[in-house]
């Protein structure tokens, strides 16, 4: 009996030893996931960031379908950011100490993302923003580890600036949001104002409180100055409320009228049947694409989420392919290697080749441009064109000057 004992031990042996090689590529093709952070004002800005979170879970599927990147799965760890800087540093440091994210990307409001830029900054990790317009975070704000992806609010006022130079109109006003990124936009079609038309000046302008526009006082005092050109910034419900007061009194009559943003699905479908027609806008016309590998995107969107994309759909699946993208070229999550992953890097994408500029780490990323037109019983864009954004980002003088890297 012992000796029979013995030899089932034995045998026993044989064929765990056997069998521990066998069993090892398995355990390998198991590794963790590469963890990213993503924060975003879901609760409080849901007309974008949330077909943008569309947008990036439709990539992260595809990847993750593919085999992910570096043979491990793509996992995003997301948060709410609350709409305020306290929130989202709070949220970023609990991303990176508790979660052990690989970089953090996402944010929507200006004034979070440059928070961001600073948080990223201190704790040395990557930050790509992925909605923040203001120039800050790549210029005045900017440092090693942050990244922006969507043109600038100088890139985005100089495809405007084309037309108001073409308007020939000289006596303008503004009106735009009461934080970062209205004031950063109105500090950029000022500077770029005066550059271009020297003989123009401002005679008006008008910052109402995020969400809290008095529309009426606010169209009357542009009103009142007369001018024959207005840039305006508005988005959201305050775009609503000044569309409609506009409307009312006829603002808007005989006069050129810039807007940012206004011609992107998420702002100008609120509008339904008050869409002020002539307007020249940057915006998204998602309908008249015909690229075959835009129209996938397309196909593949409405496949998935039954609903028409918006530019945040666009943003948020064009932001997960180029995080993939980095850490294959990087061949690993450490963090100088990502950095250098990005810088100059070229990424192809739904909306075409787009390079992020290794000086201030701005993508070239471009933006639509065209006018406003009722179409329907909604809005949309004609007389459009693609921007490409290199030729309207900022001189590399002009960033060595304000960066303080």
């Amino acid at each position: 009996m012992a000796k029979a004992s013995m030899f089932r031990w034995l045998t026993l042996g044989l064929v765990l030893g056997l069998s521990a090689p066998l069993a090892a590529p398995g355990a390998l093709a198991q590794q963790p996931p590469i963890k990213i952070g993503e924060s975003n004002s879901y609760a409080r800005q849901a007309a974008f960031t949330v077909p943008y979170r569309n947008g990036w879970q439709l990539a992260l599927d595809e990847i993750n379908a593919k085999g992910g990147v570096l043979g491990r799965k793509l996992e995003v760890v997301s948060r709410e950011d609350g709409a305020t800087t306290g929130d989202a540093t709070r949220v970023a440091e609990e991303l990176v100490s508790r979660e052990g994210v690989t970089l953090l990307f996402g944010s929507f409001l200006s004034n979070v993302g440059v928070a961001m830029a600073d948080f990223a900054n201190q704790k040395k990790i990557v930050y790509i923003a992925a909605e923040p317009l203001t120039d800050a975070i790549t210029m005045a704000q900017g440092n090693r580890y942050t990244f922006r992806v969507r043109p600038n609010n100088t890139m985005q006022v100089g495809m405007l600036m084309e037309q108001a130079k073409a308007s020939g109109a000289k006596r303008w006003a503004i009106v735009a949001p009461n934080y970062e990124f209205g004031q950063s936009a109105a500090g950029a079609f000022k500077r770029l104002l005066k550059e271009q038309i020297p003989d123009a000046e401002i005679v008006a302008e008008q910052y109402p409180a995020l969400g809290k526009i008095e529309a009426g006082p606010t169209v009357s005092a542009l009103d009142q100055a007369k001018p024959d050109g207005i840039f305006n910034v508005l988005f959201g419900p305050d775009l609503i409320q000044f569309v409609r007061e506009g409307n009312t009194r006829g603002l808007f009559e005989d006069k050129t009228v810039l807007s940012l943003l206004t011609g992107e699905p998420e702002w100008l479908l609120p509008l339904k049947d008050e869409v002020p027609e002539g307007w020249i806008v940057t915006g998204y016309p998602w309908d008249e694409i015909t690229d075959p590998k835009h129209k996938a995107f397309i196909e593949a969107y409405r496949t998935k989420f039954n609903e028409t994309p918006r530019l945040g759909s666009l943003l948020g699946y064009t932001v997960m392919h180029m995080i993939r993208d980095t850490i294959e070229r990087a061949g690993s999550t450490d963090t100088d290697a990502l950095i250098k992953a990005l810088e100059n890097a070229r990424f192809d994408t739904v909306a075409g080749p787009v390079t992020m500029r290794g000086i201030d780490h701005q993508s070239s990323m471009g933006a639509w441009v065209g006018k406003l037109k009722q179409k329907g019983a909604t809005g949309g864009m004609t007389d459009w064109s693609y921007k490409d954004g290199t030729a309207y980002m900022p001189s590399e003088a002009d960033v060595k000057a304000v960066r303080k890297e």
